[in-house]
């Protein structure tokens, strides 16, 4: 190799990584979409709409919100996954897009690890064992006592949901066999099981807390390790099972690849807006607790999240197409 060509590919390097680094200072300079990997008016879309209204607000530029549901959030964790790595579209993850359906589906959509660069954790939301009034049981432990006498159902809204495990994990450690019914969403099996068909559900928490109110439902225990503040009447069904804890978890994620300014940006933005003291008293209004973290606290818990998941599902026999 010449030395002219030598010096002009070492200029033309030169030029990319100076054009890279101005992209990168000028981020953002147009909207960005954060897709929601699941209908409207969930707890996520919910937390997802609070944190993108806010995140613009710090960035300068409007982070619209896309809900793209189906398979459980897969479709949605795909869709990004495979998205340029320019930090324009960023994912509203869940336990169910990286840490269950990983674990859960026969064919695999996209790695959790490979695939995304990890901006931030915002959220953690209690799920909760709740029973319709007529079963004859007040705490976790006169459930437990009574599932050993009579057969018993509980209701979740869907196979390989974190409900479901939620359930799967309880039925663990509490030695106790309880029949599975899965419905096509939380609004159907609440819908029985206010109705007495199946008498025992797991919910989260803000789905289910008006019938709690109001007495229609019965709530035993929030699958937290410690009692909800919005709920503190509520035991944890760790009181009963030491060391039981599920919940559902909110995060932010840009696809593999994406420039370690662009992920810094968006972690500050994102740090920003779980500060903001309007921001908290909305998450308080659904009992969400807020946990902002860096990107390499997310990337370890994603770790630890699936090493908790990964006997449950497999000793629950739970696979999906």
């Amino acid at each position: 190799m010449t030395a002219s060509i030598t010096r002009r590919l070492l200029l033309g390097a030169a030029v990319a990584l100076g054009l890279a680094g101005a992209a990168a200072a000028e981020y953002p300079d147009r909207p960005i979409t954060l897709v929601i990997p699941f209908a409207a008016g969930g707890s996520t879309d919910v937390v997802g709409r609070i944190v993108a209204d806010r995140m613009s607000q710090e960035l300068g530029q409007q982070v619209i919100v896309q809900n793209v549901g189906g398979a459980g959030g897969s479709l949605g964790a795909a869709q990004v996954a495979k998205a340029d790595p320019d930090g324009y579209t960023i994912l509203m993850a869940t336990v169910a897009t990286h840490a269950l359906n990983p674990l859960i589906l026969k064919q695999k959509p996209y790695d959790p690890v490979a695939d995304f660069a990890p901006v931030s954790l915002l959220v953690l939301v209690p799920n909760v064992l709740a029973v319709n009034p007529e079963l004859p049981v007040n705490t976790v432990q006169e459930l437990i006592d009574l599932s050993k006498s009579e057969p018993l159902a509980y209701a979740s809204s869907g196979n390989g949901t974190p409900l479901h495990l939620s359930g799967e994990l309880f039925k663990a450690m509490a030695g106790i066999d309880l029949t599975h019914i899965p419905y096509k969403g939380s609004g159907p099996a609440l819908t029985d099981v206010l109705g007495n068909q199946v008498p025992i559900i797991f919910d989260n928490l803000p789905s289910a807390s008006g019938h709690i109110a109001s007495g229609k439902l019965r709530a035993l225990g929030v699958t937290t390790a410690e009692r909800a503040p919005s709920f503190p009447d509520i035991p944890a069904i760790a009181e009963t099972l030491p060391g039981y804890e599920t919940y559902t978890w909110n995060a932010l994620f840009a696809p593999a690849g994406t420039p370690p300014e662009v992920v810094e940006a968006l972690n500050k933005a994102a740090l920003v807006a779980m500060a903001d003291p309007a921001v908290a008293e909305r998450m308080q209004e659904f009992s969400a607790t807020i946990v902002a973290s860096s990107p390499e606290e997310l990337a370890e818990h994603v770790q630890a999240e699936m090493a908790k998941w990964e006997p449950v599902v497999r000793d629950a026999n739970v696979s999906l197409d």
